[in-house]
């Protein structure tokens, strides 16, 4: 499974985004689905996760009410809309899938960062203040 993100850029506070993750060589329809972010000198942190089904999600508290994470199976792709952007959200964004397929997790799984087994390549996303 590849995937490529994309929709990165550099942006003005206050301003909105969306990112997109294209998967290739395997479907994203029956799998969990996540975005990660990171800061020069800093981790990989969780941003947001969807379910296999889309009808659940998850997110970052610093990201709550602000980013929306969604997929469109038929498309193959997952995205990321981000809207009130700040300077504290510059960073490159990773899209990532388990491995699994069908399966159901406890939440706490889902901001897990070992427990997705494919990454994409990242996308930068500057916000200028």
């Amino acid at each position: 499974v590849q995937l490529q993100a994309s929709g990165g850029g550099l942006v003005q506070e206050g301003g909105s985004l969306r990112l997109s993750c294209l998967a290739s060589g395997g479907t994203i329809s029956r799998s969990v689905m996540g975005w990660f972010r990171q800061a020069p000198g800093k981790e990989r942190e969780f941003v947001a996760a969807i379910s296999w089904s889309g009808g659940t999600t998850y997110y970052a508290d610093s990201v709550k009410g602000r980013f929306t994470i969604s997929k469109d199976d038929a498309k193959n792709t997952l995205y990321l809309q981000m809207n009130t952007l700040k300077p504290e959200d510059s960073a490159v964004y990773f899209c990532a899938r388990d491995r699994a397929v069908g399966r159901t997790y406890t939440a706490n799984y889902y901001y897990t960062r070992g427990m997705y087994d494919y990454w994409g390549q990242g996308t930068q996303v500057t916000v200028s203040s």
